[in-house]
């Protein structure tokens, strides 16, 4: 008889935990970090007002971002938005959306997030990336769903050399090799 795994027993995983060594080999102009699981829900509704409270902030528009304390919006379309969090469980995430009255879609599973970072962070960003990442065009709040050699991902401008890097988890360790190779040249 095979016994019940309580959910308590559960981590999330990450698709590039264990890639923390090779990370570091990197110098301080170029920092790569896998960030911890964040739970994300995609999330439509009409009433975009209703979810601001969840957020703590207004609503992204178009290729932006904006976030609270404990949530993060991401702006994907004209009703649609993608909500993370590395401080509440999916299920907690979704619950709290759906409350809202929005169509809720857990997609935690789907994405793994990494933090790119460094004097040299948008120069290893635009060795693969087709979008104008200077300060002025993809600045702090700015987001885009983009391409990052080959690889779909979801952009996020935390500072002029701070990025947040979404993509999907069958293509981290693609994407972290890319950018370890990117990076070659500031070592």
């Amino acid at each position: 008889m095979v016994s019940p795994v309580s959910e308590t027993t559960l981590r999330p995983a990450g698709a590039l935990d264990g890639w923390a060594g090779r990370f570091a080999e990197l110098p301080d102009s170029v920092t790569l970090l896998a960030e911890p699981f964040h739970a994300m829900v995609d999330v439509r509704t009409a009433d975009p007002a209703a979810l601001e409270g969840l957020v703590g902030a207004p609503l992204p528009g178009p290729n932006a971002w904006s976030g609270g304390e404990r949530v993060t919006a991401i702006w994907l379309g004209p009703d649609e938005w993608l909500l993370t969090s590395p401080f509440l469980a999916p299920v907690e995430l979704e619950a709290a959306a759906r409350a809202t009255g929005a169509t809720v879609v857990d997609v935690s599973a789907q994405r793994t997030t990494i933090r790119l970072r460094g004097a040299h962070a948008r120069d290893v960003l635009e060795t693969g990336c087709a979008i104008d990442l200077h300060p002025r065009s993809f600045g702090v709040g700015s987001a885009a769903v983009t391409l990052l050699g080959q690889a779909g991902i979801v952009l996020l401008g935390l500072g002029p050399s701070d990025y947040r890097i979404l993509a999907r988890s069958s293509f981290a360790a693609y994407l972290a090799e890319w950018l370890l190779d990117a990076a070659t040249e500031w070592r």
